[in-house]
C-alpha cells in the first residue's frame, strides 16, 4: 500500500513537470496570452502576405502591440483580409500603415505599424487602408536574373 501511494505522488508530480514545462514554451513562443480582456480588433487588405500566419506578431518599434487574428481571401477585390487583435494598451492613429516585415533573411513574418499623425485613433472594427505587401525572396532573386539576361552576355572585350 505504501509504494502505491508514492507512486501516486510521483506520477502527479510528472504530470505537473510536463504542463509547466508546455506553460513556459508556449509562453516563450508567445503563443499563450492570459488576458482575458483581448483589446479591440481591426482588418486590413494585403495584394501578398508572402509566409504570414496567424498569431504571428504585430509589432511597433520592436513591441509586440497585437497578433493576426485569422488571414482570409476577399473573392471580390483578390485580396488577403488579414484580421488583427491590437493590445488595448496602445492606441494608433487612424491614418497608422501596415506592412508585412521578415525577422532577418529568413526568418518568420511580422506585422509592423507604423502610427500616423491623425487625431483620431483606431477603434474595435476599423479598417487600415495603407499596406504594403509582403517582399518574396523568389519575386527578388527573378527579377535580378531578368534584369542580368535582358544586359546580354558579357564580352571578353569588356573585362579587358
Amino acid at each position: 500500500m505504501q509504494r502505491s501511494n508514492s507512486d501516486v505522488w510521483v506520477g502527479l508530480f510528472v504530470l505537473l513537470g510536463a504542463a509547466g514545462i508546455v506553460f513556459l514554451a508556449l509562453q516563450a513562443a508567445n503563443l499563450l496570452s492570459l488576458g482575458f480582456d483581448k483589446g479591440y480588433a481591426v482588418t486590413a487588405k494585403f495584394d501578398n502576405i508572402g509566409g504570414l500566419k496567424p498569431k504571428a506578431a504585430v509589432k511597433s518599434s520592436g513591441v509586440v502591440v497585437g497578433r493576426v487574428e485569422s488571414i482570409t481571401f476577399d473573392d471580390k477585390t483578390y485580396q488577403a483580409k488579414v484580421a488583427l487583435a491590437m493590445d488595448k494598451r496602445y492606441a494608433f492613429p487612424k491614418d497608422s500603415s501596415l506592412k508585412i516585415l521578415t525577422s532577418g533573411l529568413l526568418g518568420e513574418q511580422y506585422i509592423g505599424i507604423e502610427a500616423g499623425a491623425d487625431s483620431v485613433n483606431l477603434a474595435q472594427g476599423d479598417s487600415i487602408s495603407t499596406t504594403q505587401s509582403a517582399v518574396v525572396l523568389e519575386n527578388l532573386i527573378s527579377q535580378f536574373l531578368y534584369s542580368k539576361a535582358a544586359d546580354g552576355p558579357s564580352s571578353d572585350k569588356d573585362k579587358k
